[in-house]
């Protein structure tokens, strides 16, 4: 348990709508006033000091600071969860130091691993948990050495009534070697004609790659996950430094997850581990959709130069005697330090194509 009984005197603090500044002594100040658009649910309490202001609200279509802080330490512990259904139109910003540009720029499903808004799940894992399917934690170690944002912005067309959330921190001195902690967002619809999606890319820099999830929209009846995931080290091209055997092989699993025929009359089997799992498989819906993690946190990839991470849609023909590239809606967020400055992300899409994939009817 990393010897807590050495712990004894850091400096803890915490960031949420009951201390938003996160200072000693500050906690449970707010005062009730219904009238007060920022205190409206104080008109369910009691008494002063007791749960007054416990969650924040977002205008529709603006951004909320959730926190801004000054100084040098450790980010934690992130907690967060909201009334809105579709998770997929709130956008986390994470920006460190004095950055103009975020570190971490995701769908907020998409960062906790929960990336299909009409199927919220369990993740059971070390870094990220949600439990049971809306509260949202990331235990992800974050440095910083002059400060932070964190930012929310809601994308939908109406008010996000309910935002309660926890950044848990401490204040510390850190190391000038220490990586910037990164989660960088992609989405990709493969075609047979070009079955590759990119997991990242536009890295430049000294890093450790330490995640990848995938939400997973499968468009076939047959089995998809022979693809392989790629990642291009210090100057690679056309051919990976590592080369994964395939989909469910990286994420821990394998001989398809447990389905077509391995074990009789079965589908995709779930799991998690505390690195790694397949936790939402979601086989009666079409198109079929799959939910899968994998934590580098005890063999964290490491890259001096640069990094591309691709993965590919590769599943079987009918007769199972020949591959096949496939159309595949794939949506990844990769986890990654490095040391900064970073290259800016790509524009993120609109919200509408972060909505779960529907086909065309025909």
């Amino acid at each position: 348990m990393k010897e807590l009984f050495k712990k004894t005197g850091i400096v803890t603090r915490m960031i949420s709508a009951e201390n938003p500044t996160g200072e000693k002594g500050k906690g449970a100040m707010a005062k009730i006033n219904p009238q007060d658009p920022e205190l409206f649910f104080s008109k369910n309490c009691v008494e002063e000091g007791y749960k007054v202001c416990p969650f924040v609200r977002i205008e529709a279509n603006s951004t909320r600071v959730l926190a801004n802080y000054e100084g040098s330490g450790i980010i934690k512990h992130i907690f967060l969860t909201s009334d809105r259904r579709k998770y997929s139109e709130l956008v986390l910003r994470i920006y460190w130091d004095d950055e103009k540009e975020p570190s971490v720029e995701c769908p907020l499903g998409m960062f906790f691993c929960m990336g299909h808004d009409a199927h919220p799940h369990l993740v059971n894992s070390l870094p990220i948990a949600v439990a049971p399917h809306r509260g949202l934690n990331s235990y992800f170690e974050m440095p910083f050495r002059k400060g932070f944002r964190i930012e929310l912005e809601n994308q939908g067309d109406d008010m996000t009534w309910i935002v309660a959330y926890k950044i848990t921190f401490t204040e510390e001195k850190v190391d000038d070697d220490v990586g910037y902690f990164h989660a960088q967002y992609r989405h990709t619809l493969t075609t047979p004609e070009y079955p590759v999606h990119t997991i990242l890319d536009g890295v430049k820099g000294e890093g450790v790659y330490v995640g990848t999830y995938l939400a997973w929209s499968e468009l076939h009846d047959r089995w998809w996950g022979e693809g392989e995931v790629k990642f291009y080290l210090d100057g690679d091209k056309k051919y990976p430094t590592i080369c994964d055997n395939g989909t469910e092989d990286y994420f821990g699993g394998a001989w398809n997850f447990g389905a077509y025929g391995i074990i009789p009359g079965s589908d995709e089997i779930l799991y998690q581990t505390p690195y790694l799992g397949l936790s939402l498989a979601e086989v009666k819906t079409k198109p079929k959709r799959f939910s899968m993690h994998r934590f580098h946190i005890v063999d964290a990839i490491g890259f001096k130069k640069d990094i591309r991470v691709t993965v590919d849609a590769i599943g079987w023909r009918e007769d199972f005697k020949k591959y096949q590239h496939r159309d595949a809606d794939i949506k990844s967020v990769a986890f990654y330090y490095q040391k900064e400055p970073h290259i800016k992300f790509p524009k993120l899409e609109e919200k509408e194509k972060r909505y779960d994939y529907v086909p065309e009817e025909k």
